[in-house]
């Protein structure tokens, strides 16, 4: 069961310490189960279906079935597909392309609460250093990239 909880936190992009705190546990608790040292219990199901609950319940405990519930043909509802206008154009900067509300696919939302927020993040782009690897018998070994011409 691990292994698929491991595998739901991937499937969200999230790191561990980031699950843990979505579905509400310590991390110190998502940690001991990924070790090993202690075995998911039903609250730790509880607060991922709570999350997430398309998540398979089945699949989730016994690792039979599909890992998401299909909605049957009775809870399906129209997919809004985006129009070609809201669609993002990776190949032209943020700064060109247009702000559009997407309220129309939240109905309850009164439109004077929607906000359009961009937020670009200039990040110089990091390098490594140095790569330190640890060995059970208490040493280490360090290797740094070679010097470009």
């Amino acid at each position: 069961m691990k292994d698929r909880i491991k595998r739901i936190m991937e499937e969200q992009h999230m790191s561990q310490q980031v699950f843990a705190d979505f579905i509400g546990l310590s991390p110190a608790t998502l940690s001991s189960i990924f070790t090993g040292r202690t075995r998911p219990t039903l609250n730790v199901v509880e607060a991922i279906k709570n999350k997430l609950p398309s998540v398979n319940t089945d699949w989730l405990l016994m690792g039979t079935g599909n890992m998401y519930v299909t909605p049957t043909s009775e809870e399906t509802s129209p997919v809004h597909q985006p129009s070609s206008e809201q669609m993002l154009d990776f190949d032209h900067p943020v700064s060109e392309l247009p702000v559009t509300s997407f309220s129309q696919g939240v109905h309850s939302t009164p439109l004077e609460n929607v906000h359009n927020v961009v937020k670009i993040f200039d990040k110089e782009h990091r390098k490594v250093t140095e790569i330190r690897v640890y060995y059970d018998d208490q040493t280490y070994e360090t290797f740094v990239p070679m010097k470009s011409k």
